[in-house]
């Protein structure tokens, strides 16, 4: 019983953080200069474009939409590059759909997404759910990424910590009443009686455990960027172990720098990391150009 008080307060906790993250990010967003629904995989995938330029592509976060999570970035990439924002199956616009929910069906409708567009490749980032999307697109789709931006993420469930995994097993859809994700669904759903089956449905998803396996990260040939928060939920041993799979970790003083990279910011959680919008824009324009 404690442990489970202990699990939904730390639900608690990350929502009211939420809260705050929120009212940040959507103080920065403009007009996209397209957007619209891509038909792929037996469901409307919606999508924003902005800007020109080399395309990058941008994965949210888990009950996230395009403003909630990119709304801070977007303005700032695209005064040099093409940004595509879509919204997974029952985020934001893109209706609910019973499908079920995977990471190779996430990264095979983001594949539709780019033939829709017609894209070839692009560098893709992703957030926390959205990233674990992204390795699942670079491991079973190479030749769509160039380059790939992780951002407080993991390709298995053993790489956050175990409060993390136990709060994704607990977590409830009356946790998120009165939150900013119910606000930005009710904003934009096409059909926001779907809201509860919505959540029920991503609950199961989060919390059925996943592998994208070892040896397919070490395969991976676009370089790579890791940026995570000293204290965003990540088991950091994991993570290095990730960076090593990657072909990072070693002593660059004796050979050539690996071609991937590990950003480590510090005093940030999980939440308050993507608020770092000048930290994080910093390391993807390094790291990009």
């Amino acid at each position: 019983m404690k442990n489970f008080i202990n699990t939904c307060n730390v639900i608690k906790s990350l929502l009211l953080i939420t809260i705050v993250f929120a009212a940040f990010r959507t103080s920065g967003q403009i007009k996209p200069s397209d957007s619209g629904y891509a038909p792929v995989n037996g469901i409307k995938v919606y999508y924003e474009v902005y800007g020109k330029g080399k395309p990058i592509i941008l994965l949210h976060g888990a009950f996230y939409t395009i403003e909630m999570n990119w709304g801070q970035l977007i303005p700032e990439l695209s005064k040099t590059r093409k940004v595509i924002a879509l919204e997974f199956q029952g985020h934001g616009h893109t209706p609910f759909s019973e499908r079920k929910l995977d990471f190779a069906t996430f990264a095979k409708d983001v594949e539709g997404v780019m033939n829709y567009l017609k894209i070839d490749s692009a560098d893709i980032a992703g957030y926390s759910m959205g990233g674990s999307v992204a390795y699942q697109l670079a491991t079973q789709s190479p030749k769509r990424v160039t380059k790939l931006v992780i951002i407080s993420s993991t390709y298995k469930s053993s790489g956050w910590m175990p409060e993390i995994i136990n709060a994704f097993k607990s977590m409830k859809p009356e946790f998120f009443t009165n939150t900013p994700m119910k606000t930005a669904y009710d904003a934009v759903a096409p059909d926001k009686t779907k809201w509860t089956m919505f959540l029920e449905q991503m609950i199961n998803f989060a919390g059925t455990p996943f592998n994208i396996g070892d040896v397919n990260i070490a395969k991976i040939k676009s370089p790579v960027l890791l940026i995570a928060g000293d204290n965003d939920g990540l088991d950091k041993i994991e993570l290095v172990k990730t960076y090593q799979l990657l072909g990072g970790a070693v002593v660059g003083d004796f050979q050539p720098m690996p071609k991937s990279q590990l950003a480590i910011v510090p005093s940030q959680g999980h939440v308050s990391l993507m608020m770092q919008t000048t930290t994080i824009l910093t390391y993807l324009n390094g790291f990009l150009k």
